[in-house]
C-alpha cells in the first residue's frame, strides 16, 4: 500500500510525497524535469524489504512551484530531502539520487554524513557534468526566461542532448514514454528551469570532498550516457570502496532503458548493505 502525503518545508513549499513498504527507509530523488513516478516501475519490488519514499522536487510534478528563481538551488533540494526525512522521523536512511537528484544527494551526504546509511548515485556528477556546455546552457536560460518553455522544448527536441540508441528504443517500445516526459517537462516553470539548469552547469566540483564518504556506495551509469559516464566513473574511483555498475544498452535513465539490470543491481546492493540502528551498525 502506498501512502500519499504532503510535506511543507521551512520556507512554506509543499512537497508531494509517496511512501510504500516497510523496512529500512530508502529516499529516492528524481532528476531534472523528472517526477517521483520515474521510479514507479520498481517501487513494489524494493518495497518488499524497504520503506521506499519518493517525492516531487519543488518546481516539479505535483509539488509547489515558487514563482521566484531564488527559491531554487541544489542546496535547497538537499534541504528539502532532509525535510522529507525529518517529517517521516527517519534519523538514518538510504539515499538514491538520479542525475540532478544525485547532485542533491551528494550535498546531503556531505552535509549530514551521519544520517546516510548507504548512498546510490545514478547518472550524475561531482560538479559540472563534463558533457554539459555552460555557454549553451546560458543561452537556454535566457530563452526560457524570455521566450518560454515551449521554445526551450523545441530546441531540446532538435539537439536531443541525452538522446542515445537506448533512449530511442524506449521511445519506440513505450508509446506513452515521450508524452510522459513532455508532460513532466512542462510542469516545471521557467524560473525553476532557469535557476536549476544554470546551477547544474556552473556548480563547483566536489569530487575531492567525496573521498570522505564512508557509507556503502553504489554508482550506476548507462554505458551510452556519454554526458555523465566520465563523471560517474570518477565518482566510483574516488569514493572509498564504491561499487560500480555500468549498465549495458542503457543511456541516462537505466531504470527505463534496461530495467532488469538496473533492478538486479539495486536488489543486490540493498540486500547486502548494513543499516544503522541506535548508533550501532547491524547487518
Amino acid at each position: 500500500m502506498t501512502e500519499q502525503l504532503r510535506v511543507t518545508t521551512d520556507d512554506g513549499v509543499g512537497l508531494a510525497v509517496e511512501v510504500t513498504g516497510t523496512g529500512p527507509p530508502l529516499l529516492m530523488i528524481h532528476g531534472f524535469t523528472g517526477v517521483k513516478d520515474d521510479f514507479a516501475d520498481h517501487i513494489d519490488v524494493f518495497a518488499h524489504d524497504s520503506t521506499v519514499v519518493t517525492f516531487d522536487l519543488r518546481g516539479h510534478g505535483e509539488s509547489d512551484k515558487p514563482e521566484t528563481g531564488d527559491a531554487y538551488s541544489l542546496d535547497r533540494l538537499a534541504a528539502d530531502t532532509l525535510a522529507v526525512a525529518d517529517a517521516l522521523d527517519f534519523e538514518h536512511f538510504r539515499l538514491f539520487g538520479h542525475s540532478m537528484g544525485g547532485m542533491a544527494a551528494r550535498r546531503v551526504v556531505l552535509a549530514a554524513p551521519g544520517r546516510i546509511d548507504a548512498l546510490i548515485l545514478m547518472s550524475t556528477s561531482a560538479g559540472r557534468p563534463s558533457g554539459v556546455d555552460p555557454e549553451l546552457v546560458d543561452v537556454g536560460v535566457a530563452v526560457a526566461l524570455t521566450e518560454g518553455m515551449q521554445v526551450v522544448h523545441q530546441v531540446l527536441d532538435e539537439l536531443d542532448p541525452l538522446g542515445t540508441p537506448a533512449n530511442q528504443r524506449v521511445r519506440r517500445e513505450r508509446p506513452d514514454y515521450e508524452e510522459y516526459g513532455r508532460r513532466n517537462f512542462f510542469a516545471v516553470p521557467a524560473v525553476a528551469y532557469a535557476a536549476l539548469i544554470s546551477e547544474i552547469a556552473h556548480q563547483p566540483d566536489q569530487l575531492a570532498e567525496m573521498r570522505g564518504v564512508t557509507c556503502p556506495t553504489l554508482v550506476i551509469v548507462g554505458e551510452q550516457d556519454q554526458a555523465f559516464l566520465p563523471d560517474s566513473l570518477a565518482l566510483a574511483d574516488t569514493i572509498p570502496d564504491a561499487a560500480l555498475i555500468v549498465v549495458p544498452d542503457a543511456g541516462h535513465s537505466p531504470q527505463f532503458e534496461n530495467p532488469p539490470v538496473y533492478q538486479a543491481a539495486m536488489e543486490r546492493f540493498l540486500g547486502r548493505i548494513a543499516t544503522r540502528t541506535g548508533g550501532e551498525v547491524a547487518t
